[in-house]
Formats: structure tokens, C-alpha cells, sequence
């Protein structure tokens, strides 16, 4: 355990000398500046001279941008890499009910790259000036008309310098005899009104179409539902972000950033106020009857008071068994005057009174349980009830909650195509804002999807592959941020080497058993490691003397076998000489030679 916890302050020692070494590189090279600068104008020809082409840093790879171009029928498409307004109209109008010095739509427009721009020569249209009314417009090629097609607009938003108050939304203007677009306005009719907004803490990306009443003839706008997505991010991000709205002839709409749906829904559900009003409404001039009950509940008429009630005994009463403690001052003040304190010397007692010191604790109160005059303390009045209430029973008048007769409204329409909307046959952009240098790039508003897309991957694709090309490595952002906090390093000390450091501490080092050889020949009882070793060290013993006892019997029971069948061997040979002796016998006894002869 010494061993982990000496790595573990070795590392973190490491972590923090790290940090330290840095700022002391840092304050070093602070103090020798005058000197490499004087060094530097020396050399900088040579260090110039002598720096190879290998030695430089690979460069990222670059994106090679290409205007888009449509690939198919469109309403309106600008992607500003002519580098000119050509097509667009700046208002010149002035804002209704606002002061003269900010009423004029005077904000400057221009076209220009990004400031941090990953494609040279895409270019767009930058808002310039903050604090400002900025208008500005064109017309579309043909004006597009709500019928068996759908709608879909597309563009780029890039909050440059982040966002404060202030929005980046487009307006597809109505198609009206009275449309002038050097006279565009916050009152100039609108079709539709889509794109990011922003203020304070609020973000929104709205999504609002004027309906015309049929009935009435008077315009509404119908505001789309909040979004369920977080949307700070694509204000926050300084990232260039694609906005796209679809629109489709049967009712249904969709809301894309960055080609991610993030709003969907119906134009009769989920607008609000609702496209179509109810059938049917409160009557304003039903008023309710003087006799209606709407107590579910009243005092129980029959109920009385009991008799023992009291509803004068006070909630608290004196503690009769409380006791005064021993040492009680009473005649000691509890605060009394500061005799350390002093008059001021500008004190006027005609104008300030006569001069009294400041009270303070009575010093000898500190050691006593108390001064003053002694009270009992109070406690809970075990007979107090408070003021008697009849209690609550049901209300058989009871007749529930009155609301006014509902009647048929008069101003019912019944709207089932809200997709047809009015005409529209311009674009423009009319905002305020309190952030300057948002660019916009990228414009089409066309009705095939797929126009829209290859649209977006030619210019905002671009963007995104040239951002990612440019972009580090984990590691190398990693190295970054610990170049700009150097404190980095002890987080990634802790957070990577130290838990790998204590794995594989934790995994090679394991608990040893020691031997019976450690242990010192002594009569204290040893560990149950040992008696356990012992006892697997006599059955083992016990099992080879076993072994060895069967293997002698086997050893035994075969000579045994063995020799019997060479005693059987023997008396076979024994016999077999018997018989080869007795045949030897006969064969001499007739013989003639020892044959007797016979007698006459």
C-alpha cells in the first residue's frame, strides 16, 4: 500500500511541476526578450536561408470551392460569388411610429468572404452595421404559386461575432400590386416569415405564414410550435448552419438545421392560434343564476359547539415544573454600557443629544446560566383547541361549476387547405440587429428536394469538409487548450496515466503467502496456512506409502505366481526322465544278450 500511494503522489508531484515548469519557461523567456530580439535580426537571414522545405509542418487539406450551380427547375437561387448586389434592392424606407435618428432602413449591406473563411472565393452577403434597421430584397424569377407543388426554402446563416438581441430570419413577400421593394418595410404583407431568431436567453427559429380569413378577408399569422431541439448551439457555434423549410400540398411541414429535422408537424394541428376556429363558443351574454351552488362542500348546519370548548385557552402556556437555575443573576442587566468607549470629540450635545455609550454583553453574564429576571419558559397547552368550526359534509344543493352555454360561432370558417396560401413573387430580408457581420449565403427556393440537397452539398458541404479539414485532431486539440491552460496537464495526468498507473499496479501485485521457511523456530502458533499445508503434506505422505504397500503386494503376488510355475515346470521335467528311464529298462531287459536262456 506504501508502494500505491507513493505512485500516487509521485504523479500528482509531476503534474504540478509541469505546470510550474511552463510559467517559469514563460517568465524566462519574458526576461530574455530584449535579447532575442536583438539576436533575432542577426540571424533571421540565416535561420531563413537554412530552413529546408521537409522541415516545414504538413499543411491541412484544402476544399477547392466551386459556385453552385441548380441542378433543376428553381424559383430563386444566389449564391453572391460575383461579388456584387447585382439583383437586390436596399430599401430606403422609414419604420412607422419609431424616432427619426433609428426610423431609416440605413444599415449597410455588402458582399464579402467570411473573416475566418476555409474557402477562398465563396463569398456572401454580410449585414455590416449593428444597431441598425437593415432592409434589403429581390425579386424571384417567377412568382410561386400554392398549388399541387411543394414549397422549399434553404439558406445559410453564420453568426460571425456570436449573437446578442437580434434575428436572421427571411421573409418571402406577398405578390401584390402595391409591392415596392425600395419601400420595404416591417408592414410590408408577407407570405411567410422563416430563420433563426435571437434574444437574451431566448432562441427561436420561427416558422409563421399569414392566413387570409375567407370569411372575413383580414390576415392572421399562424406561429409553428416551439422545437423540442436545444437550439443554442447554432447561435453560440460561429459555425456556418443550413436552415431549411418544407412545405408540402398536403398540410404536413418539416424544419431542418444542417439537414436534421427539428421541427415537424400539420398546418391545421400545430399552429397556434389554430388555422380554423371553433364550431362552436361561449355564450358572452349568459350570465349565471343568482341561485347557483358551487360549494361542494358546507358547515354542518346541525352541528354544536360541546360544551367543555373553550376557545379563549391560550396555545402556550407557563412551564409550572421548570425550575430557576442555580447561579441566576438576577440583578445583573443582561447589556451594559461599553466603559471602554469615549465621546467622540466632535460630538454636539445641542445638536446631537446628550452622549450615552454603546450597550454591551454584561461580562458577568458569561459565567452565570442567565440574567435578568428569571420566567419560566412556555410550553404547549395540552387543553388548548382554538375557535370551534362546524364541520364540513356534503352540499346536496351542490350543482357543480357554472360555464356559459356553448352557441354556434358566428365567425366559423373551415379552412381544410391552408397550404394555399397568397402568392409570393419576392425575398427579402428586414432585421434588426445588435451584433454585426452575420453572413448569409446561399440562397433557393425551389419544389424538388433533391435541387435543394445537391444545392446545399455544392455550397454548404463545402464549408462543413473544409471546416473538418481544418480542424485538429482530438489530440491535437487536446495539446492546444493545454498550451493556452497549462493546469490541463494535471487533469490529463490524473484522468489518463494515474488510473492506467494503478491498473496495473492493482493487476501485477498480488498478496504472497509466506512460507514455513520465514517463520522463525519459535513456539508462538503459526497462520492456518500452515497447518493447512501440513495436513496436505501428511495426506500426501499417507497416499504414497499406500502406493508403494500395493505396488509390493502386486510385486509379491506376481514372484508368487512365477514361482509356482516353474515348480510345475520342474515336476513335468522330473517325470518326463521317469518315463524316458523306464523305456531305457525295458529296452536292455530284451535284448538277447541279457535275455536268460530256457531250461528243457
Amino acid at each position: 500500500m506504501e508502494l500505491k500511494w507513493l505512485l500516487c503522489v509521485t504523479l500528482l508531484a509531476l503534474g504540478i511541476f509541469a505546470v510550474q515548469a511552463h510559467d517559469v519557461d514563460e517568465d524566462n523567456d519574458a526576461d530574455d526578450v530584449v535579447d532575442i530580439e536583438d539576436d533575432l535580426d542577426d540571424g533571421i537571414e540565416e535561420v531563413e536561408e537554412s530552413k529546408s522545405e521537409t522541415s516545414s509542418p504538413p499543411s491541412a487539406p484544402k476544399v477547392a470551392y466551386k459556385a453552385p450551380v441548380p441542378t433543376g427547375e428553381v424559383y430563386f437561387a444566389e449564391s453572391f460569388d460575383k461579388g456584387t448586389l447585382d439583383g437586390w434592392i436596399l430599401s430606403r424606407a422609414k419604420k412607422d411610429d419609431t424616432d427619426d435618428e433609428i426610423a431609416k432602413y440605413d444599415g449597410k449591406w455588402e458582399v464579402q468572404e467570411m473573416k475566418e473563411t476555409k474557402l477562398p472565393g465563396d463569398k456572401g452577403l454580410v449585414m455590416v452595421t449593428r444597431a441598425k434597421h437593415h432592409a434589403i430584397s429581390s425579386k424571384l424569377y417567377k412568382p410561386f404559386v400554392f398549388d399541387t407543388k411543394p414549397l422549399i426554402i434553404q439558406y445559410e446563416v453564420n453568426f460571425q461575432n456570436g449573437i446578442e438581441c437580434g434575428g436572421a430570419y427571411v421573409k418571402l413577400l406577398s405578390k401584390t400590386p402595391e409591392l415596392n421593394l425600395d419601400q420595404f418595410h416591417d408592414k410590408t404583407p408577407y407570405t411567410i416569415m422563416f430563420g433563426p431568431d435571437k434574444c437574451g436567453e431566448d432562441y427561436k427559429l420561427h416558422f409563421i405564414f399569414r392566413h387570409k380569413n375567407p370569411k372575413t378577408g383580414k390576415y392572421e399569422e399562424k406561429h409553428a410550435k416551439r422545437p423540442d431541439a436545444d437550439l443554442k448551439s447554432y447561435f453560440t457555434d460561429k459555425k456556418t448552419h443550413l436552415y431549411t423549410l418544407v412545405l408540402n400540398p398536403d398540410n404536413s411541414f418539416e424544419i431542418l438545421v444542417d439537414q436534421t429535422v427539428v421541427n415537424s408537424g400539420n398546418l391545421l394541428n400545430d399552429m397556434s392560434p389554430p388555422v380554423n376556429p371553433p364550431r362552436e363558443i361561449e355564450d358572452p351574454n349568459d350570465q349565471k343564476p343568482e341561485d347557483w351552488d358551487e360549494r361542494p362542500k358546507i358547515p354542518d348546519p346541525d352541528a354544536v359547539k360541546p360544551d367543555d370548548w373553550d376557545e379563549d385557552a391560550p396555545a402556550k402556556i407557563a412551564d409550572e415544573n421548570a425550575v430557576k437555575p442555580e447561579g441566576w443573576l438576577d440583578d445583573e442587566p443582561e447589556y451594559v454600557a461599553d466603559p471602554d468607549a469615549e465621546k467622540p470629540e466632535d460630538w454636539d450635545e445641542d445638536m446631537d443629544g446628550e452622549w450615552e455609550a454603546p450597550q454591551i454583553a454584561n461580562p458577568k453574564c458569561e459565567a452565570a446560566p442567565g440574567c435578568g429576571t428569571w420566567q419560566r419558559p412556555m410550553i404547549d397547552n395540552p387543553n388548548y383547541k382554538g375557535k370551534w368550526k362546524p364541520p364540513m359534509i356534503d352540499n346536496v344543493n351542490y350543482q357543480g361549476i357554472w360555464k356559459p352555454r356553448k352557441i354556434p360561432n358566428p365567425d366559423f370558417f373551415e379552412d381544410l387547405e391552408p397550404f394555399k396560401m397568397t402568392p409570393v413573387s419576392a425575398v427579402g430580408l428586414e432585421l434588426w440587429s445588435m451584433t454585426s457581420d452575420i453572413f448569409f449565403d446561399n440562397f433557393i427556393i425551389c419544389s424538388d428536394r433533391a435541387v435543394a440537397d445537391d444545392w446545399a452539398s455544392d455550397g454548404w458541404g463545402l464549408k462543413k469538409a473544409a471546416d473538418g479539414a481544418a480542424e485538429p485532431g482530438v489530440v491535437g486539440q487536446m495539446m492546444a487548450a493545454a498550451e493556452e491552460r497549462p493546469w490541463l496537464w494535471v487533469v490529463y495526468i490524473l484522468t489518463v496515466a494515474l488510473p492506467v498507473f494503478l491498473v496495473i499496479l492493482f493487476c501485477c501485485s498480488g498478496k504472497k503467502q509466506p512460507s514455513a521457511a520465514e517463520y522463525k523456530k519459535t513456539d508462538a502458533p503459526q497462520p492456518d496456512v500452515v497447518d493447512d499445508e501440513k495436513e496436505e503434506k501428511d495426506k500426501g505422505e499417507k497416499g504414497e506409502e499406500e502406493e508403494e504397500e500395493d505396488a509390493n503386494e502386486e510385486k509379491l503376488g506376481s514372484d508368487a505366481d512365477l514361482g509356482s510355475a516353474s515348480q510345475e515346470e520342474e515336476e513335468e521335467e522330473e517325470e518326463e526322465d521317469r518315463k524316458h528311464a523306464s523305456e531305457e529298462e525295458e529296452t536292455v531287459n530284451r535284448s538277447p544278450r541279457n535275455r536268460k536262456p530256457r531250461k528243457d
